[in-house]
């Protein structure tokens, strides 16, 4: 079995989630730019909800780093991330069951499924 695979996981669908992003969402991308950057969402739901799905692409990089580390200090991830994760993966299915979260089942199962961390 693969060891220390996690955060390499998260780090590959932050990948795909962000190229979705700018292949599906380009032209709102743009409309974003064009308007300079600073401001540029305002009150329009959907350069907000592209905004937000684009830095939800960046943030799930960053845990996918920080569980990087995690697995190779520690040799596991702590159990209360794999529920803090699955709290946040089903609450994500509920509200949109056609969505990249079931990607994130399995890091969730591997976390709860892996030994215990020792801090």
């Amino acid at each position: 079995m693969m060891k220390n695979w996690i955060g390499w996981w998260l780090i590959g669908v932050s990948v795909v989630h962000t190229l979705f992003a700018l292949v599906v969402f380009h032209e709102v991308l743009l409309s974003l730019v064009r308007s300079g950057l600073f401001d540029s969402v305002g009150n329009d739901a959907m350069r907000g909800a592209v905004a937000w799905f684009l830095l939800f692409g960046i943030a799930t990089f960053l845990a996918g780093q920080a569980m990087v580390v995690i697995e190779q200090r520690l040799g596991v991830i702590p159990r209360s991330l794999g529920f803090s994760l699955l709290v946040m993966v089903a609450l994500g299915l509920c509200l949109m069951p056609v969505s990249g979260f079931w990607l994130a089942i399995p890091p969730v199962v591997g976390i709860l499924r892996g030994k215990p961390a020792r801090a």
